[in-house]
């Protein structure tokens, strides 16, 4: 992890609204620390894109606060911001004229010297990201001629390769088969886990939260439902309110220490 590395991203009374929803989202309290892997669930239109594109600094609050370690977030420039969050939206460009290992080095932008010439360093740990997320195999390919669950991939390593305290993903799997998607959040738990990493991932699959995440905060309505480990938060008590869907647990023989949750029946609501 980069030597400008911080520890924590602390939220207090976060408040964010839009010109037709002034109140859209909020009061929310988190803190998201070194070690931790974070899902944030909820049904379509909760505010998870907002609220991580605010975690992100990308949206400005309209009240509360939001630190980096002791510091405003807004009072970070851009420079140190990219040195210490790395973010990967629903659909990171994949259009642009470069090879899959160009996107990755451009991970490394924030920490050359001059911002001009990538070094012996920038080139290694490029090498190690394209191989953690699996895309070695298409690395000297246009990163258009990809598909969209690879291009995903791609711009995953981009943001490991930036080596941030933070790493904020909004939908990273959508594009992904069942395979991928495993193998991608368990990219995200090792990194938690053995480098400190501090993970936040919006995700709309509740088991892949419930197996790979250490924290869930579950969002509706732009109001934060509830928030805690797995086992307290990913309950059919919980969830089926907010989805509008009867839920139970089941389990799989063999795996008792694994729960999965399953609907019962259709939803109790209209579309």
């Amino acid at each position: 992890m980069s030597s400008d590395a911080a520890g924590t991203l602390t939220l207090t009374d976060l408040c964010f609204g839009f010109a037709d929803k002034p109140d859209f989202l909020g009061p929310i309290s988190l803190s998201v620390t070194s070690g931790q892997c974070w899902a944030i669930v909820g049904p379509n239109g909760a505010g998870k894109s907002t609220l991580l594109r605010l975690m992100a600094g990308l949206h400005k609050p309209h009240g509360g606060t939001l630190r980096l370690d002791a510091t405003n977030l807004s009072d970070i420039s851009d420079r140190q911001r990219a040195r210490q969050i790395a973010f990967v939206p629903q659909q990171p460009p994949s259009d642009v004229d470069m090879s899959a290992r160009q996107v990755v080095l451009l991970g490394r932008f924030p920490h050359r010297s001059l911002g001009l010439f990538e070094s012996a360093e920038d080139y290694g740990v490029a090498e190690a990201a394209l191989t953690t997320c699996g895309v070695t195999e298409f690395a000297d390919q246009p990163i258009r001629t990809l598909s969209g669950g690879e291009a995903q991939r791609v711009h995953l390593a981009a943001a490991i390769a930036q080596e941030p305290a933070l790493l904020l993903l909004d939908e990273p799997t959508a594009s992904l088969d069942l395979h991928h998607q495993l193998a991608v959040f368990d990219v995200l738990r090792a990194r938690a886990v053995t480098s400190g990493l501090a993970v936040v991932v919006v995700t709309h699959d509740v088991n892949l939260a419930a197996r790979f995440c250490s924290h869930v905060l579950l969002l509706d309505k732009g109001r934060a439902v509830a928030a805690g480990s797995p086992t307290d938060v990913l309950t059919p008590e919980v969830l089926a309110p907010v989805y509008g869907v009867d839920m139970a647990t089941a389990s799989i023989e063999g795996h008792a220490d694994r729960r999965w949750i399953v609907p019962i029946n259709g939803s109790n609501a209209a579309p």
